[in-house]
């Protein structure tokens, strides 16, 4: 079994704990409720007056919904192992999930989906998805490791494509936003970043409304003279025990409407 964890953190757990409550807009006395415990015994805790047990870190780490990667360094600054594996995706001890994952993909088919990591880049795809990414105008864009939301946004990516751009990039970001908050990664603030301040460029005049728009924002592309509307949903492990899959998730992108879901058929039939 492989740990990737090159540094241990040279941050006391108590402050740890305490910005990860903080970020979560917790009291401490919501917290000493939640895990169970007295808030007297959480103060002593985040200001360094005891040091947490393990299992006390795990307790707290759990109430506070803390991802298994930061639990790790919460872990290491008090003292102790890392109590969630890191594998790399191509360690053969992984195999057995990463064909789950790709089983799932190709079961979507004939509709798109893709598998990505914390930093939304992709690492598995079905081929429903290659008609998506014809209007790409750069190429490096789609070179390996591909980031899904650069490619999304960039101007010379989908964003051309993408009829409704100004909702879904509104929806993006704000999604990336979202993970940001719960993640605390720099590399995605670092993104976040980037994203923002590509410019939005009128794609077209205003798409046509659908009654999918009360229900989610839609991704909306044109594909030459097709238009396509697609919903999309989130798909994660439920249980997962190693860092690597718990940041792992499957995007799914369904057809908002019946011409879409016909495109897509004729697609498949076409490639099979």
């Amino acid at each position: 079994m492989k740990t990737n964890i090159t540094t241990a953190a040279k941050t006391n757990a108590g402050t740890l704990i305490r910005e990860w409550r903080e970020r979560r807009r917790m009291s401490q006395l919501h917290l000493a409720l939640e895990a169970g415990i007295s808030q007297r015994h959480l103060s002593f805790l985040e200001r360094g007056r005891s040091n947490p047990s393990r299992d006390m870190v795990l307790l707290l780490s759990e109430s506070l919904s803390i991802p298994l990667r930061q639990r790790n360094r919460i872990l290491l600054a008090s003292g102790y192992a890392p109590g969630f594996s890191e594998r790399d995706l191509h360690d053969p001890d992984l195999k057995p999930a990463m064909e789950v994952v790709q089983a799932v993909l190709d079961g979507h088919a004939p509709n798109p989906a893709i598998a990505i990591d914390r930093h939304w880049t992709m690492v598995a795809a079905n081929q429903a998805i290659a008609p998506l990414l014809e209007g790409v105008i750069n190429a490096d864009l789609l070179k390996p490791p591909v980031n899904v939301l650069r490619l999304s946004l960039h101007p010379e990516g989908l964003a051309p494509s993408i009829i409704n751009l100004p909702a879904w990039r509104a929806h993006v970001l704000e999604r990336l936003r979202h993970l940001i908050d719960q993640t605390a990664d720099p590399q995605l603030t670092a993104l976040e970043k980037e994203l923002a301040a590509y410019p939005v460029e009128k794609t077209g005049p205003p798409p046509k409304t659908n009654p999918t728009d009360m229900i989610a924002v839609p991704l909306r592309l044109r594909l030459r003279t097709t238009e396509l509307s697609f919903i999309t949903t989130t798909t994660v492990f439920g249980t997962p025990l190693d860092v690597t899959l718990s940041e792992l998730a499957i995007e799914s992108f369904f057809p908002a409407d019946p011409e879409t879901a016909g495109f897509l058929r004729q697609v498949q039939s076409r490639g099979s």
